[in-house]
């Protein structure tokens, strides 16, 4: 066993040779992470309104969090060029400026046909209206700001307004980063790997992504037998 340091030599506990041979270990709150059918309210309750462009928008925002993993500044910051389409592998290219540490990476989109086809009608929509290149994707419909981009406040309330068809408890329990986390466990469930949803995500350490193996995403039978049916 590594022999503890001496707590009056000055020598920080993260030195010890203990941390390095038992790294903390990543814990996922599972009550937070949408199930496959949650997600599928959401996305089908917005679609259902898909003739008003907020709700179009607010579409787009929950696919960018769930389905492709962005974080609320990476939302915000994403340009219409950053969205590449039309080629074999379609994705969305995140420069460094507007990830966090300062890293750029790729997220595929041909790993789900839905995201990929509401993100290709977004973008047309947006190029419908005139714009092109270093726009913001995600803006504001109103008519007097259209085209603007939206503030990390204004994104994260329109993400809580498309959950609220899973009721007030329930998205009074959830954020937008609560969407990162859903991608990120959807992704290793339906049979992504490590290395790949580890890339997607951005996450400097691959500790950070198998953190999510085990979190489970389906709804069935959420109350189960464990005990046997003992009263």
């Amino acid at each position: 066993m590594p022999v503890p340091p001496d707590p009056t030599s000055g020598a920080p506990a993260s030195c010890t040779s203990e941390d390095a041979m038992y790294p903390q270990t990543w814990s996922i709150d599972q009550t937070r992470i949408l199930t496959r059918r949650e997600l599928a309210t959401v996305i089908a309750d917005a679609k259902k309104a898909s003739r008003f462009a907020n709700v179009r928008r607010n579409l787009i925002i929950v696919r960018l969090a769930c389905c492709c993993g962005l974080r609320v500044s990476e939302i915000a910051g994403l340009q219409l060029d950053d969205v590449v389409l039309g080629v074999p592998r379609p994705h969305l290219r995140l420069p460094k400026q507007i990830t966090k540490g300062k890293r750029a990476r790729t997220v595929p989109l041909w790993w789900d046909s839905g995201t990929l086809a509401d993100l290709v009608a977004w973008k047309a929509e947006r190029a419908e209206q005139g714009v092109r290149g270093a726009a913001p994707f995600v803006c504001s419909v109103q008519a007097h700001r259209l085209g603007q981009g939206l503030r990390r406040h204004a994104i994260r309330r329109r993400f809580l307004t498309a959950c609220k068809v899973l009721g007030m408890a329930r998205a009074r329990t959830l954020t937008i980063h609560h969407g990162r986390h859903t991608f990120i466990s959807h992704a290793l469930a339906g049979g992504r790997t490590l290395a790949e949803v580890r890339a997607a995500a951005g996450h400097s350490n691959v500790g950070v992504t198998s953190g999510y193996l085990h979190v489970v995403v389906d709804d069935e039978e959420v109350v189960g037998d464990l005990f046997g049916g003992a009263k």
